[in-house]
């Protein structure tokens, strides 16, 4: 599972984690909790599902929203950098997107989804296109943001 790999990465590196997610409702944060011991480097999250709170809450610029829409890369790499500023953590992750199954756009369809890391190093984006159900997407959002994690903890 992932979630125990990015944890005995985190506990390795001795680095922490917050999260800010949006499509997802806090299933990252489930997931990262559910491992024993997680309270060693998770420090908690945002649940920003409505652009307000990614403005209030996270600093995203409400002009990224304008211009990009809640559901962007340059709103989630806002979210991800936002939430880790404000939690003090190592490293952050974020996620936002369309779960479906209704909500899409020929520009912006059902599916589609973004995921960010930041960290001391910088920030990097990945814009995903899933074909499940409203739970799959949400799992795979979730499953697409710890891989990235991960992969950045492996190039450490």
């Amino acid at each position: 599972m992932l979630e125990v790999e990015v944890g005995q990465q985190l506990t390795t590196h001795g680095g922490t984690l917050a999260v800010a997610e949006s499509c997802t409702g806090g299933l990252l944060a489930q997931r990262i909790t559910a491992v024993p011991g997680s309270s060693a480097y998770f420090l908690g999250g945002v649940i920003a599902y409505h652009n307000e709170i990614k403005v209030q809450l996270l600093g995203v610029p409400r002009d990224v929203i304008v211009r990009h829409g809640g559901v962007s890369a340059e709103c989630t790499r806002a979210m991800a950098e936002g939430v880790r500023a404000r939690l003090g953590s190592d490293f952050a992750l974020a996620i936002s997107g369309i779960a479906g199954p209704s909500g899409g756009t020929p520009g912006k369809p059902v599916g589609l989804v973004y995921v960010a890391l930041a960290s001391s190093h910088g920030t990097w984006v990945e814009e995903h296109r899933f074909r499940g159900s409203r739970h799959g997407n949400r799992w795979s959002a979730s499953e697409a943001a710890l891989s990235l994690l991960l992969r950045h903890l492996g190039s450490s």
